[in-house]
């Protein structure tokens, strides 16, 4: 239901893949707008680095998604990128069923129903 982007804080050659996977997952995802948080790894290996902190933000900021640097060696802020992704997932979800649900009392409780007709399947727009 959702997407973490990693690209390697170490390879420009990943940071530039960046655009073409989002495109990817925009054409494969399913929806339109995917919840997607992007991911810097490797945040432990400074002297290594060969993309900035600025071009990974601007890239972000581009798309509409967060951003976060990370280091699965060291465990940097690998929690705070999955909680965030899990609160978009989920703010997603609780607007899906606000969208479906309709309250009983319209249309005297059987929301324009005939007796023995059965409910159409409830469909999430999201």
């Amino acid at each position: 239901m959702g997407f973490l982007l990693m690209f390697d804080l170490t390879s420009q050659q990943s940071f530039l893949n960046v655009r073409n996977w989002m495109s990817q997952l925009q054409a494969n995802a399913y929806c339109e707008n995917p919840d997607i948080v992007l991911i810097g790894n490797k945040a432990d290996l400074p002297d290594q680095r060969e993309v900035n902190e600025r071009q990974a933000r601007d890239l972000a900021d581009k798309y509409s998604i967060p951003y976060f640097e990370t280091s699965a060696a060291t465990g940097q802020d690998v929690e705070k990128a999955v909680e965030t992704l899990l609160d978009l997932i989920m703010k997603r979800m609780e607007q899906c069923v606000e969208k479906t649900q309709v309250p009983d009392s319209v249309n005297g409780g059987n929301s324009g129903k005939l007796d023995g007709e059965k409910p159409a399947e409830k469909k999430c727009t999201c």
